[in-house]
């Protein structure tokens, strides 16, 4: 793998001392998440908050937006958060950095790509991946998984390095700004901003990227081994919440999930929430039992590799540990 500057940061972080959970709050245990990004495309963990599972289990989560998976994993690693939720890469990348404390995968809620592809103009009725040639796109951070999975699919429908035309100069947090200021021709977004945009004129959704993907491990909860192994009840108090609020998200209709949800996105219409729900139910988006396996993590490889940000293979244990959700799973069916 290319050793960033990232990974040689990460290094130095994972040498700072481990540290417990963030505290205690009225008799709950305090976890700090840090996010990729925040979208209706983790529902469930907002609807766990909302709901009261977390508080259930003891558990009360302060959220912070990392604004991209690099930045969660440096917080993971500096100890400025407990759980990392973002895509499983950034522990390939830091296990390349030389730290023994190996970040690993406890959880997994999304199973596909969660963006949405946004077009300046209106073409969702004529829409044809082919119309990406050379045509310059916002797609994500260069050797994120939203990027390269773009890619891969892209290289899958026969495109060309000469073909495709990424714009990496843009910080992911930044894309639709500056999409909506006059980069690109396209933009990935997630919801609900994408359904925003197209709500306001000023964007239209032409496909999602997620159907186009198919199943890939693409947000997990990652957090250091040491830490699993002194928060061991809490994990798994905390994987006890998302699979309840998982099943919710499946099975309550959209209108009902988009009333849980306006706690967390006070800004956003129900209207738009409901819509925002109803296109990740579509596409599958959320692993009902958490688990990530072990052919969704060899096709994750693939992609990484094919966008050149993989060295060599890993092995799936090195990374991922599944124990945590299946004693959860075997608790839940007594």
């Amino acid at each position: 793998m290319k050793k960033t500057p990232f990974i040689l940061g990460a290094a130095l972080f994972a040498l700072l001392p481990l540290s417990a959970c963030g505290g205690n709050d009225g008799g709950l245990k305090t976890l700090r998440i840090n996010e990729v990004t925040h979208s209706v495309f983790y529902a469930p963990m907002y609807l766990a908050d909302s709901l009261g599972y977390f508080e259930e289990e003891g558990i009360k989560i302060q959220l912070v937006n990392g604004g991209g998976a690099d930045k969660v994993m440096t917080a993971v690693l500096s100890n400025s958060a407990d759980i990392g939720f973002c895509g499983p890469e950034a522990a390939f990348y830091v296990a390349a950095g030389g730290t023994s404390d190996v970040p690993t995968v406890f959880g997994q809620l999304t199973q596909r790509d969660g963006s949405f592809l946004v077009s300046r103009n209106d073409e969702a009725d004529t829409f044809r991946w082919t119309d990406l040639k050379g045509k310059e796109i916002l797609a994500g951070r260069q050797g994120g998984v939203p990027a390269m999975t773009f890619e891969y699919i892209l290289r899958e429908k026969g495109f060309t390095d000469e073909d495709i035309n990424f714009n990496f100069d843009v910080s992911f947090n930044n894309m639709t700004a500056a999409f909506l200021e006059g980069t690109a021709q396209y933009c990935t977004m997630f919801e609900p901003t994408a359904s925003e945009v197209q709500q306001e004129g000023r964007g239209y959704i032409v496909a999602a990227v997620g159907e186009a993907s198919g199943v890939v491990p693409y947000t997990s909860y990652i957090a250091k081994r040491s830490w699993l192994e002194k928060n061991t009840e809490t994990a798994k108090g905390f994987l006890r919440a998302m699979l309840r609020a998982v099943e919710y998200a499946e099975t309550r209709t959209a209108s009902d999930i988009a009333e849980k949800l306006t706690k967390h996105f006070p800004d956003t219409s129900a209207e738009l929430l409901a819509a925002s729900v109803e296109n990740y139910r579509k596409i599958d988006a959320w692993a009902t039992d958490l688990k990530m396996t072990e052919e969704s993590f060899d096709r994750l490889q693939d992609i990484i590799e094919a966008a050149g940000e993989l060295r060599y293979r890993v092995e799936f244990g090195l990374f991922v540990d599944n124990s945590y959700v299946d004693e959860v799973l075997q608790t839940l069916k007594k």
